[in-house]
C-alpha cells in the first residue's frame, strides 16, 4: 500500500458514508483520519446528530466486525470483556468473549456507566488485550473504540476520568446540520422508503492494517516536530490552563496530521495539517483553571488560541 492508495481508499469510503450521513464531511474525515491513525475517538455531540449512525457506517463501509455496548449504571466488567463460565457436561470453564471482542466497538453513552466499568476499557484501548480473571488475551486487530456521549445531559451520569479522556486519539464534534442538509436528509428518508439502512464494504481488516503501515511513509519536516512540541508545551504554560496536554498529545498531532497528509494525496506533512487537527486532538485533554469554570472560556477556545499565537515554520 502506498499514500496514494490510502487517499483513494479514503475518498471512497467516504462517499460510500455520505450517502448516508449528510451534510458531516469534516467529522467523518477526522474520524476516519483517527482511525487510520490507530486511534479511538471520542463522539461528543447533542443527541440525534448521527453519531451511532457513524459508527455504524463505519464498520459497514470499513469490513469490520462491530459490536456495541449500551453503557448504564449497572453495566460490569464482565459484560464488557465476557467472563468464564462452567461446563458441567465436560466438566471444565469455557471462555465467554465479550463484546470487547469485536475490531470496531461502539460505547454508547460512555459516561453512564460506573468508573469501574469505564476502566474495563483502558487496557483493550491502549494495550489491544484484555484481561479476565488473570487470563491475558490479545484483541482483534485493528481494533477502534467510537464512543458517544452528550454533553449537556449530567444527571446519572459519570463524567470520564482524564486518564481515559487522554486514551482518545481525538474528540469529534459533528454540530447542527445547515437548512439546507436538514431538507436532505428528510428528502433521502421518503426516496428510501424504509428506516433501515446499510451500507457495502469497502476495505477489510487487512487493508485497514495495510493502509496505517503506508502512513509511516508520509515525512515529517525537522521544523515541523518542533512546530508540534511548541504547541503542546505551551498547553502546559498557558494562564488558562491548570494542566495542560501531555507527551500523548504530541504524538496525536504527528498521526492525525500523517493520516490528514495521507487522506489528502500527500507523503508530506504541511503546516495547515497541524493546525487543522490541534484543536480536535489537544483540546480534551486540557483542564482549565478553577476561576475560569463559571466563566464562557472553552479549552477549544485556548487551543486556538495558541496556535493563532505559535510561530509557523516557514518553507525551507
Amino acid at each position: 500500500m502506498t499514500v496514494a492508495d490510502v487517499a483513494e481508499r479514503g475518498k471512497e469510503i467516504l462517499s460510500r458514508i455520505e450517502e448516508i450521513v449528510v451534510g458531516k464531511h469534516e467529522p467523518l474525515s477526522l474520524t476516519l483520519a483517527a482511525i487510520l491513525a490507530g486511534g479511538h475517538v471520542l463522539l461528543e455531540d447533542f443527541p440525534g446528530l448521527a453519531k451511532t449512525l457513524a459508527a455504524r457506517c463505519f464498520s459497514w463501509t470499513l469490513g469490520l466486525s462491530f459490536s456495541r455496548i449500551q453503557f448504564t449504571p449497572d453495566l460490569l466488567p464482565a459484560d464488557i470483556v465476557g467472563t468464564h463460565l462452567f461446563r458441567r457436561d465436560e466438566g471444565k470453564f469455557e471462555f465467554r468473549p465479550g463484546p470487547i471482542f469485536a475490531q470496531l466497538v461502539l460505547a454508547d453513552e460512555i459516561n453512564r456507566a460506573t468508573p469501574k466499568t469505564q476502566a474495563a476499557l483502558l487496557e483493550a484501548m491502549q494495550e489491544g488485550q484484555a484481561t479476565i480473571e488473570g487470563d491475558t488475551r490479545p484483541l482483534p486487530q485493528p481494533f477502534v473504540v467510537l464512543a458517544t456521549q452528550n454533553p449537556i445531559e449530567y444527571e446519572g451520569t459519570f463524567p470520564l476520568p482524564e486518564a481515559q479522556v487522554d486514551r482518545f486519539l481525538v474528540r469529534v464534534r459533528f454540530g447542527y446540520p445547515e437548512a439546507d442538509e436538514e431538507k436532505e436528509i428528510l428528502n433521502r428518508r421518503i426516496r428510501r422508503q424504509t428506516e433501515e439502512v446499510s451500507l457495502p464494504a469497502v476495505t477489510d481488516a487487512g487493508e485497514i492494517l495495510a493502509l496505517r503501515r503506508a502512513l509511516e511513509h508520509v515525512l515529517v519536516d525537522p521544523d515541523l516536530v518542533g512546530y508540534m512540541v511548541a504547541l503542546v508545551a505551551a498547553t502546559r504554560r498557558h494562564a488558562s490552563l491548570a494542566v495542560g496536554a501531555s507527551p500523548r498529545g504530541s504524538l496525536a498531532l504527528l498521526k492525525l496530521s500523517r493520516a490528514r497528509a495521507a487522506l489528502a494525496g500527500r507523503d508530506y506533512v504541511l503546516p495547515d495539517d497541524v493546525k487543522a487537527v490541534a484543536v480536535p486532538a489537544l483540546a480534551h485533554r486540557l483542564i482549565l483553571s478553577p476561576e475560569l469554570w463559571t466563566r464562557d472560556v472553552r479549552a477549544e477556545d485556548v487551543v486556538a488560541d495558541i496556535v493563532a499565537r505559535t510561530p509557523v515554520p516557514k518553507a525551507g
